[in-house]
């Protein structure tokens, strides 16, 4: 029996603020328990917290093109990708990339959207100008930022320069067929340039929410926690992880991973950017600003 999305998400919330991990074979218990979406301060479509929302109320996470079954537009070859900071990472080469909706910034005297990946082996910001069909891209590009005022200011981390490679290839999503929807996607792995670099995301991934980035920082980048309300009362979220079972399916739970919801404040822009990262991509640090 085909345990649904929903309840397999509330089992595992329900579970780990007990700090033990959820039974394998209760599919009636897990099935039990569902999710009930709500309107919330990032979104009219939000679960767990009014903080982890869908990053727009229709359609799906991407900037769409004009062909449905295609989200890749046609790229100009040779221009620079940029991190969170505004800081060139490498060049790009690719002739196509797909890019999440709403997520626009100017680097350099130039407007950039959030490309979902990149030459870099990476997410990175793009000039809109290397865009093909550019004034088509700005009609339906958007605009969608995660808001954080009034929360309380919690505790302060930096994008760790490691990551546990024990979590990098488990799956963020119950019987996924995905090559992503691992771990690794939310973790600071090496990227081509040789350097590590980390996502941040509008929303916790498992929640069929898409758990989209929205930006991307280097390691040693300065992470301030916010307390964030959750339905568990919580400030975080935790999601479980999942592993191959006998016949091949990640349906077999190993461990969950935590989401804590803040802000980075870019390096070279002063632009503050919230959302949420994973806790093992963050250490504890200091000199948040």
């Amino acid at each position: 029996m085909r345990i649904p999305l929903h309840a397999v998400i509330a089992a595992a919330l329900g579970v780990s603020a007990c700090g033990s991990d959820a039974p394998h074979d209760a599919d009636e218990t897990l099935a039990a328990q569902e999710q009930a979406a709500f309107s919330g301060v990032n979104g009219t479509y939000c679960l767990v917290s009014p903080y982890n929302c869908k990053l727009q109320a229709s359609g799906g996470n991407r900037v769409p093109t004009n062909a449905p079954e295609d989200d890749n537009w046609g790229l100009v070859t040779g221009v620079p990708i940029r991190d969170g900071n505004g800081t060139v990472v490498g060049t790009n080469t690719r002739t196509s990339a797909a890019f999440n909706y709403g997520q626009t910034r100017t680097f350099a005297g130039e407007r950039h959207a959030f490309a979902v990946s990149t030459s870099n082996s990476s997410a990175g910001w793009l000039p809109i100008s290397s865009i093909l069909g550019r004034t088509s891209f700005e009609q339906k590009v958007g605009h969608v930022s995660a808001l954080g005022a009034g929360l309380a200011k919690m505790g302060c981390y930096a994008v760790r320069n490691a990551h546990d490679t024990t979590l990098e290839f488990k799956k963020v999503v119950y019987d996924s067929t995905a090559t992503h929807e691992r771990a690794g996607d939310y973790l600071p792995l090496v990227r081509a340039n040789g350097l590590r670099s980390v996502n941040l995301v509008f929303n916790v991934p498992g929640f069929a929410l898409g758990g989209p980035a929205v930006d991307h920082f280097p390691a040693g980048t300065r992470f301030q926690r916010l307390d964030v309300p959750t339905e568990h009362g919580v400030p975080s979220i935790d999601i479980p992880l999942w592993v191959q079972d006998s016949a091949g399916r990640y349906r077999q739970q190993s461990g969950t991973m935590k989401f804590l919801y803040g802000y980075v404040i870019a390096a070279t822009t002063g632009t503050k950017r919230n959302g949420w990262m994973a806790y093992d991509a963050l250490q504890v640090s200091s000199g948040c600003p």
